[in-house]
């Protein structure tokens, strides 16, 4: 943060000071009159009014690197988003409402400028990342002891997250991103982006799989052609397709009963790895419909 930063800030969080509370009732008219004629008078003094909140806010996140003036504007952004879903008819301070959003759109905007690496997609991973650094210090207080191995599997099946998750998350919130272009040592002209593996299949591996899977794929349409009629359309329906018919309903389309289309699916199955044994390499290839 530079020094122009953080004078900035002085002078925010001074003046936001000064900013005077609502009463209820001027606060239910003041956002009755934003929803309905989005007027900007009354959308500013709203803001105003809940500067202090979002402050206090913002200071809770301020140890992720991150200037409290964005972390502030963030929240003004999660502000607005309440006051336009805030129902008036609920017996409710709007501050109390709009503490979730102005929460979740810092928290929004923190993992997004984190750390180039994604920090993670599930509730759970996200919930991680802001209290991990607490969580660790109570347990290692607690138990006067150094958070262990065994401290992580325990909070990671506590939480319902994989132990490696912690791993990385602890990596991310205690270390710091480093360039690809990063130097191994002193001496030496190789980067750290020269040992990164790449684990996607080469060109040469592509062009045998698409060849393999159009054998492959021809093969299972030589051997559905040689079954009868009603046992292809049973196949088709049954192992075939994305949106898998029932037994019953395959019954009702062909005239028979539910047990007798299991009978025929079974029968067809057998035909089909009788007519495709031999033919494909069983080191190589796993037909699931086997």
């Amino acid at each position: 943060m530079t020094k122009l930063d953080i004078d900035y800030d002085r002078k925010f969080l001074n003046s936001s000071t000064k900013q005077l509370y609502l009463s209820k009732e001027d606060e239910r008219f003041l956002i009755n009159k934003w929803q309905l004629e989005k007027d900007a008078k009354s959308l500013n003094k709203i803001v105003l009014s809940h500067l202090r909140l979002i402050i206090s806010i913002a200071n809770k996140f301020k140890n992720y690197g991150l200037p409290i003036n964005e972390l502030v504007q963030e929240g003004n952004v999660g502000l607005m988003q309440a006051l336009d879903k805030f129902d008036l008819n609920r017996d409710l301070r709007f501050s109390t409402y709009s503490s979730w959003w102005i929460k979740a759109a810092m928290q929004a905007y923190i993992l997004k400028n984190w750390s180039i690496v994604k920090i993670g997609t599930s509730a759970a991973q996200k919930s991680l990342f802001f209290k991990l650094k607490s969580i660790i210090s109570k347990i290692e207080k607690d138990n006067n002891s150094h958070f262990s191995d065994y401290h992580q599997q325990k909070l990671a099946d506590e939480i319902g997250v994989k132990f490696k998750d912690i791993e990385e998350m602890k990596g991310r919130l205690f270390g710091s991103d480093q360039s690809l272009n990063f130097s191994l040592s002193d001496n030496s002209e190789l980067e750290s982006q020269d040992l990164l593996v790449d684990e996607k299949p080469s060109p040469e591996q592509n062009a045998i799989y698409n060849i393999d899977c159009k054998k492959i794929s021809n093969l299972i349409n030589e051997a559905l052609n040689k079954l009868p009629e009603r046992e292809k359309i049973i196949i088709g329906a049954r192992q075939l397709s994305d949106n898998t018919v029932t037994l019953e309903k395959l019954g009702k389309d062909l005239g028979i009963s539910k047990e007798r289309v299991r009978q025929l699916e079974g029968n067809a199955l057998k035909k089909l790895k009788s007519n495709l044994q031999g033919k494909v390499n069983k080191k190589h290839y796993f037909l699931s419909v086997m």
